[in-house]
This record gives structure tokens, C-alpha cells and sequence, in this order.
């Protein structure tokens, strides 16, 4: 396998200007998270994961959710995973043709139980098949192809994997700081992810355990081309706009309880759902995490069902008429501060 220089495309021209990206997360970074993030700046953003024999197996079509865009969506990256390079090269054509993405990203992160053997984190068991899978994923298209890897499966050798990702034409890799046996526990592996970085010549986008725009600006220091945040960006897509223009500064509450409101409109127009009851159910999660700073309005945002519903439970901060929170009351602990901001994420 010979090394791969390559040429300028979606992923270069991003990264020349500052921000960060809003990653992958199954359940979360649908068309509605995705257009919020973008407006305030993400660099791009990345749909939930696909699987791609699920996409050839003819059941879904063009207006499958995990993948379609919303109305004038740009900086949209698909993630497939799978472990077939015939499926995944099929999948790459179809989801080019379907969705309309700016690049097209392998995952190999994934550690969840139920897609084990087919895809995901088991690739860092046989990266060999991963570099097969990622050249023919190029050979299918003309677009950037990437890949978000962990640390390994269960100890590291990201630099081993890298260097075998770039040789076979990734034009990005993303690294999360730790590995599949991990899971989410523990910290982040940064000083890895910057071994990675320095030891590979395309882009490396660093994440993992990134809550406030003074943690994404210090984790950047470490090599990295970007660092991609998950979780922090869960009802807090002003993470997105401070990286990308420096304003630090988080709405008042009336501000974020507008977003609330417009993120459960968007919902409710992009899944085209009349009653809200199946649309609003996913965002019972999401909403409080706009308002940590008001737990007492936890327990109804928790149990909406419609747009009114959530209209009705956020009046009070919407007519600004509801006193200040309480954030020393705050499990989260939401503070304002020149370095940034503490946002409420568990």
C-alpha cells in the first residue's frame, strides 16, 4: 500500500478557518441539532451513523432520517459503518446520490455491543480490513472519505492505525481518546490523540470530554487540526459560534429558551409529524440541557408531547417574566466567566 497525498478538498477548506465540528451521536445529531450547530458556525457537521448494508437492503429510500439533509443543508458529512468493501462502496454511491453530503465518513468508534462484527470499534481488531474498506470507499467516489477511529480496542495503537488510514486515502481522521473497551469512562486520552496528530501528515480532528470553549481551545494545542465536540454542543450550539468568533458570551435565559422552542419547531416540521408524539419524544433528553440552570422546570420538559407543550412549560422565561436561576442550586453548574462556560452535561 503506497502513501497517499491528498488534494485540497472539503475537509482542507473547512479547517482553514477556526471552529469546531459537531460529531456523530446516534439519537442526537439529527437534521435539527445538525442545522442549529450550523448556524452558529460549526465547521461541519456529521449525521448519526448509517448502517451501510441497511442502506442497500432496499428498505429505506431517500427520505430515510439518519441521512437526509434539511432544506439548504450544506457541511454535511454521512458516516456509514459496515465491513464489507463492496457494501460500503455500494452505500458511498448511494449516499451520494440520496443525501447530497460534502464528504463521507467511515466509522470505526462505535463500541455498542449490538453492531460488533459489523463495523465500528471491531475494526481496530483487524485494521487491515478497515484500510480495504476506506480505498474502496475512495475508489467510489470523488468526495473526501474519512474515518473517526478510538484509541484502539482495548489499548492503544491509534498511531499504527492512523498511518495505515492516511496510506490508504483518508483525507481526515478523527480520533476520540479512548478505547472501545472504554466505553465513555474515564478521561480522554489527549497526549495520545496528539501522537496521532504528529505522526500522520493529513488533518487529525481530536475529541472527547469537551464542555466549554476554553477546554476545545486548550485541547487544540495539542496538534490537532480541530477538535470535535459531542455532547458539550447538546443544547449549547453557542459552543460552535465562541470557537468560531470568539464570543464566549451564553444567551440569557429568554435567548436559549427560544432555541428550545425552535429546536422542538424544526423537530416537528423535518420528521413531519402532526401530533408530536412520536417527533417530541427524542427531544424529552435534549430540552432541560438548554436550562440546566432551571431544574425545576426538569419534570414537564421531560414529558412533552407537542410544540405547545413545550411553548407552555417555557412561557415564563419566553415573556421573561420567570426569576433568574439558581446556579449554586445547579447539579450541572452553569457559570459565565472569562475563560468560558461550565454548560449542564452529565
Amino acid at each position: 500500500m503506497t502513501g497517499f497525498t491528498p488534494t485540497p478538498g472539503f475537509y482542507a477548506a473547512r479547517l482553514a478557518r477556526p471552529g469546531a465540528v459537531l460529531a456523530p451521536m446516534a439519537g442526537y445529531s439529527d437534521a435539527p441539532l445538525r442545522q442549529l450547530a450550523a448556524e452558529q458556525g460549526a465547521l461541519w457537521t456529521v449525521s448519526e451513523m448509517i448502517s451501510a448494508r441497511g442502506l442497500m437492503g432496499g428498505g429505506d429510500t431517500e427520505k430515510l432520517n439518519l441521512g437526509r439533509p434539511y432544506p439548504g443543508e450544506q457541511e454535511r458529512v454521512v458516516q456509514l459503518f459496515g465491513a464489507e468493501s463492496d457494501v460500503l462502496a455500494a452505500a458511498v454511491a448511494r449516499a451520494e446520490a440520496w443525501f447530497a453530503p460534502a464528504a463521507i465518513d467511515l466509522n470505526m468508534g462505535c463500541p455498542v455491543p449490538k453492531i460488533r462484527g459489523k463495523g465500528g470499534a471491531c475494526l481496530l481488531q483487524t485494521p487491515e480490513v478497515a484500510y480495504e474498506l476506506v480505498s474502496a470507499m475512495r475508489q467510489a467516489t470523488s468526495l473526501d472519505v474519512s474515518a473517526k477511529i478510538r484509541l484502539g480496542w482495548d489499548h492503544d495503537r491509534s498511531v499504527e492505525v492512523a498511518q495505515g488510514l492516511e496510506a490508504a486515502g483518508a483525507a481526515l481522521i478523527t480520533v476520540h481518546g479512548r478505547t472501545s473497551a472504554q466505553r465513555y469512562t474515564g478521561q480522554a486520552d489527549w497526549d495520545a490523540i496528539a501522537r496521532v496528530a504528529a505522526s500522520v501528515r493529513v488533518p487529525v480532528v481530536g475529541s472527547g470530554d469537551i464542555l466549554t470553549p476554553a477546554q476545545a481551545r486548550e485541547r487544540q494545542r495539542t496538534g490537532v487540526a480541530a477538535v470535535m465536540i459531542g455532547r458539550g454542543a447538546v443544547g449549547n450550539p453557542w459552543i460552535f459560534r465562541a470557537l468560531a468568533s470568539g464570543q464566549d458570551e451564553l444567551p440569557g435565559a429568554q435567548d436559549r429558551a427560544r432555541t428550545a422552542l425552535r429546536h422542538a419547531e424544526l423537530q416537528t416540521r423535518f420528521y413531519d409529524d402532526d401530533t408530536g408524539r412520536l417527533t417530541l419524544r427524542p427531544l424529552r433528553k435534549v430540552l432541560p440541557k438548554y436550562l440546566p440552570d432551571y431544574p425545576e422546570l426538569r419534570d414537564e420538559l421531560v414529558q412533552v408531547v407537542t410544540v405547545e407543550d413545550v411553548r407552555r412549560v417555557l412561557r415564563p422565561l419566553l415573556e421573561g417574566d420567570a426569576p433568574s436561576g439558581n446556579a449554586a442550586g445547579d447539579p450541572a453548574g452553569m457559570t459565565d466567566s472569562p475563560n468560558g462556560y461550565t454548560v449542564g452535561h452529565s
